[in-house]
């Protein structure tokens, strides 16, 4: 279940946001734990990085948005904010701040729900997952999102990581039980590749980073459905 804050001075746009939040809720089988501010210095008293996602007015009276987001980067750093203003001047500046976006008063459900679904596959794939792996008694703890792939050689596994790689013993079956439900494909038997990192298919090869790793001709297509699908979940 995602943790939701709304943060606006007006009654009114609390409600309909909560209604916009209501609807996504039907249409995707999404949960939504939903917490309400009327300024930004509510949201800021006493604040915890605890949040997934903010919705945040940037015109407010006391504490406005952008100040407010501010403060809340100097906390905490993973919390998507977007924006939500009448006023797109003030959004072009989020950068700063490091929003995702912005939303355009007067609220449409189409827009609000294009930036919900971008901002829920950015939060679900940015979710820590570790894996343990070593060998000869040394082991250490992998983030999974910075696995590039994972290689097979017999009974040796490397994991090839953002930082460089590390041996282990394993097999690919093993390693794809561990790293279920994240985004990783097996292009063949011998490569596990994480779809976050491929930069291209060229022929019967997957680009990631400056490596290519050969693809089975039978994985070639899945592999095609299983990367746009990525793509589209994390709205591009």
């Amino acid at each position: 279940m995602l943790r939701l804050a709304i943060v606006d001075d007006d009654a009114g746009y609390r409600k309909e946001i909560r209604a916009l939040l209501k609807q996504y809720e039907d249409e995707y089988a999404e949960q939504f734990q939903i917490s309400e501010y009327s300024d930004g210095d509510e949201l800021l008293d006493g604040y915890k990085p605890e949040l997934d996602i903010i919705l945040l007015d940037i015109e407010m009276e006391f504490v406005d948005g952008m100040t407010a987001a501010t403060r809340i980067r100097e906390v905490d750093q993973d919390v998507l904010i977007i924006f939500i203003t009448n006023m797109p001047q003030y959004a072009i500046s989020g950068y700063q701040v490091g929003a995702l976006d912005y939303i355009l008063k007067p609220l449409s459900y189409y827009a609000f729900s294009q930036t919900m679904k971008r901002a829920i596959g950015r939060r679900k794939t940015s979710e820590k997952k570790y894996i343990v792996a070593g060998e000869r008694g040394i082991k250490q703890k992998i983030d999974a999102s910075e696995i590039l792939y994972v290689e097979v050689i017999n009974h040796d596994l490397i994991f090839h990581t953002k930082h460089g790689n590390i041996n282990a013993k394993g097999t690919m079956k093993e390693t794809m039980k561990e790293l279920e439900g994240l985004n990783f494909f097996q292009c063949n038997k011998g490569y596990l590749v994480n779809l976050e990192f491929v930069d291209a298919i060229t022929g019967n090869d997957v680009k990631v980073g400056d490596n290519l790793l050969q693809v089975s001709r039978a994985k070639k297509k899945p592999l095609i459905d299983a990367l746009n699908e990525y793509m589209r979940k994390m709205g591009h």
